[in-house]
């Protein structure tokens, strides 16, 4: 059976076709596509049906390149989400690096104190997470036009099958979900004046959504069962990291996720205080994590820059010295310029390399202090460190990561997201029996790198 993953990120998409070869995964990519948010009326939006038109080429292309699937998966980033009235898209979908939340998190706040959403909710604060934006909506009336609510990957699934459902990882990002209950939780929603109807129970990864709808078949030239994988990118990634249930990890690409899997979630005011997150995962569990601006410096930069290539990039960084700067700072979040915002953090003009080093330092200090902190956290000690994701090809940076934390530091795999959603397809289609033995595969499919610091 082949399984298609469709993992689309803020700067592109991708579409992998997977599949068992003699006890191994094999991926093969078989379409790919620019993205990223442009301005509509003042507001920075995803641009939805692009999006979905994306989706659909992607589908074609493999059955172009004989490569038919059976099961499709779509995951994508989390918070974003689409407003529907009826069937019917509410606007488009807003991009989280819209500057519109900037008056809404101390607004939300004043009814319902930060403190008191931690607790239930477990979310770290972040100024785009969903529960922000839906103020702005509610302000602006947008979500007075709507009755029904999904994450981008959800709205997609339906666009694809018809069939809404609302999957569970993604979901716990909009900081409204009980992480006792693991159900939307209802005096938040209730307090802010968000109507509990828009809102579906949820389904978990594996489920089911529906086959292509007549439609899209007629367009792609075939058909094919959409499947739940865990539709948040970085739930997707972590289920790839060929790891034990409970180790650290730093799922690496445009932000860096840090953290380690656990059983319950963290909700006290340490974990509060070090803005540690506590994200659903499969059968229940959480990624206990923290969400640091990553490689999204450096890609602004180089863009800055003329487009060099990362490998120079690096080259530049290593017979450079640079700066520390606090690259969690919100200054970094969309500023006009990211060179010259560096520079103003660094408090002096740099020149390229001097530049990129300072983003590559200051990442791997900041990956140190969040080891510190999830150690505390969790209360154990980490012997060693997964990097995976695109940013685990980054030689520099994971040897400066081993240097920083003094851990143990492993690569791979690069296409861990992809891998993840493909993996959960499986387990769905009864090809995979669970999470351990799609680890062990993935041990044995994909190379895996031991870095020296």
């Amino acid at each position: 059976m082949r399984y298609l993953a469709i993992d689309i990120g803020a700067s592109s998409g991708r579409h992998i076709v997977g599949y068992i070869e003699d006890g191994r995964i094999i991926l093969k990519e078989v379409y790919r596509f620019s993205n990223g948010a442009v301005q509509n009326g003042g507001t920075l939006v995803w641009g939805a049906e692009r999006l979905f038109q994306e989706v659909v080429n992607g589908l074609k292309a493999a059955r172009e390149q004989g490569l038919t699937p059976d099961f499709i998966g779509i995951d994508t980033w989390a918070v974003d989400y689409a407003l529907l009235n009826g069937d019917k898209l509410v606007g488009d979908v807003v991009s989280y690096r819209d500057a519109r939340t900037g008056a809404a998190t101390n607004e939300v706040h004043a009814v319902f104190p930060f403190e008191k959403l931690y607790e239930k909710t477990g979310i770290q604060f972040q100024p785009f997470n969903t529960i922000y934006q839906l103020w702005c909506d509610k302000k602006s009336g947008k979500l007075a036009r709507a009755d029904g609510f999904l994450m981008l990957p959800d709205y997609l699934n339906f666009r694809l099958t018809g069939v809404k459902k609302q999957e569970y990882t993604n979901a716990t990002s909009t900081g409204m979900v009980n992480a006792l209950t693991h159900t939307w939780d209802e005096e938040i929603i209730s307090a802010l004046g968000y109507d509990k109807q828009l809102f579906m129970p949820f389904s978990q990864p594996g489920e089911m959504v529906g086959e292509l709808s007549p439609q899209v078949q007629k367009e792609v030239g075939y058909n094919a069962a959409v499947v739940l994988p865990a539709t948040h990118d970085t739930a997707s990634a972590v289920l790839a990291a060929p790891v034990e249930f409970g180790s650290a990890y730093i799922s690496s690409g445009t932000w860096s996720l840090l953290g380690a899997e656990q059983k319950i979630a963290h909700t006290d005011k340490a974990s509060m205080a070090a803005n540690y997150s506590n994200e659903g995962s499969i059968d229940f569990t959480f990624r206990y994590q923290k969400n640091i601006t990553g490689l999204w410096m450096l890609q602004s930069v180089r863009r800055e820059a003329g487009e060099p290539s990362f490998a120079l990039m690096e080259r530049w960084a290593r017979k450079a010295k640079g700066e520390r700067i606090d690259v969690n700072d919100p200054r970094f979040l969309s500023p006009e310029s990211m060179c010259r915002e560096i520079c103003a953090a660094a408090g002096r003009v740099m020149h390229m390399p001097e530049l990129v080093r300072t983003v590559y330092d200051s990442l791997a200090e900041c990956y140190a202090r969040s080891v510190k902190e999830l150690e505390e956290g969790v209360g154990r000690t980490f012997e060693s460190i997964s990097i995976i994701g695109g940013g685990s090809r980054d030689r520099l940076l994971n040897e400066l990561t081993a240097r920083a934390t003094g851990k143990r530091v492993t690569a791979g795999p690069v296409e861990a997201t992809a891998t993840g959603n493909i993996i959960m397809q499986m387990i769905g289609a009864g090809e995979i029996g669970d999470i351990l033995t799609a680890r062990e595969m993935i041990k044995n499919s994909f190379d895996i790198k031991e870095i020296k610091g």
